[in-house]
């Protein structure tokens, strides 16, 4: 079992105005096989916890940890990160012209792994997984997300998720723009990538939708930058049925 920990987490980014402090303390431990959701308003500091942990480069963290198993997190590069097995589904998945899908695919997973995949293996676990995905196979020889509509993108962020096989996936909004089929699709990727690899899932969403086919075990409502409350799925139910305003006048 692995461990991702996060202590008293206090972020900021520069702005015009000056610095701006987005992360005011969070703290949250995610296990191996477990699902944590996190919920709540839009400018809560959600997709910043998550592009923190990643290494985002515009998120200066001013105090607190970040560790996996121990190593410390922050003092590692975005590459380290990866290959320590942190993943990020991103909100906003870019376009990179000139890559085609199947050479980013295996240099990323050899670049994770420390060694190439074997390239008969490595093709029909390419070819499963996209089937799995409803991705035409005809994707892999375009270039990454070029021209991609924006379930079609989702779809090969969860591609690379059951394929680079992380200890921790960080899916930051993972549902957003996908209609009811695709979001179908997206979410048994993200079971199957579960089940089969034991893996721990921080899945930052707006709405429970998702949570309908991805259960969580811990449930973390985001307000003003911090933790306003905590709990088991009904948690989100509650919040499907009342809304974030109980939380928007909570005292700091």
């Amino acid at each position: 079992m692995s461990t991702l920990e996060i202590k008293d987490l206090h972020v900021s980014i520069e702005t015009e105005q000056g610095d701006k402090e987005i992360l005011k303390g969070v703290s949250l431990t995610i296990k191996t096989g477990e699902t944590h959701a996190i919920m709540g308003p839009n400018g809560s500091g959600k997709s910043t916890l998550a592009s923190t942990i990643a290494g985002h480069p515009r998120y200066k963290v001013t105090s607190g940890t970040i560790t996996l198993d121990g190593e410390d997190v922050l003092a590692m590069s975005v590459d380290e990160r990866a290959r320590a097995g942190l993943f990020l589904a991103m909100q906003y998945p870019v376009e990179v012209p000139g890559v085609s899908m199947t050479n980013f695919l295996r240099t990323a997973k050899t670049a994770i792994d420390g060694t190439a995949p074997k390239l008969r293996t490595w093709t029909k676990d390419v070819k499963t997984a996209m089937e799995a995905l409803k991705i035409d196979a005809e994707f892999a020889s375009r270039n990454v997300n070029e021209g991609f509509s924006g379930g079609e993108k989702k779809r090969v962020e969860i591609l690379q998720l059951e394929l680079f096989k992380p200890k921790f996936a960080i899916l930051d909004e993972t549902d957003s723009g996908l209609d009811v089929d695709a979001l179908k699709v997206v979410s048994e990727g993200v079971n199957r990538a579960q089940d089969e690899n034991e893996m721990g899932t921080l899945l930052i969403t707006h709405y429970t939708r998702i949570l309908r086919y991805i259960k969580p075990d811990f449930v973390h409502v985001f307000v003003d930058g911090k933790i306003a409350e905590q709990g088991g799925a009904e948690l989100a139910d509650r919040l499907e049925d009342e809304g974030y305003d109980r939380f928007q006048n909570v005292p700091a």
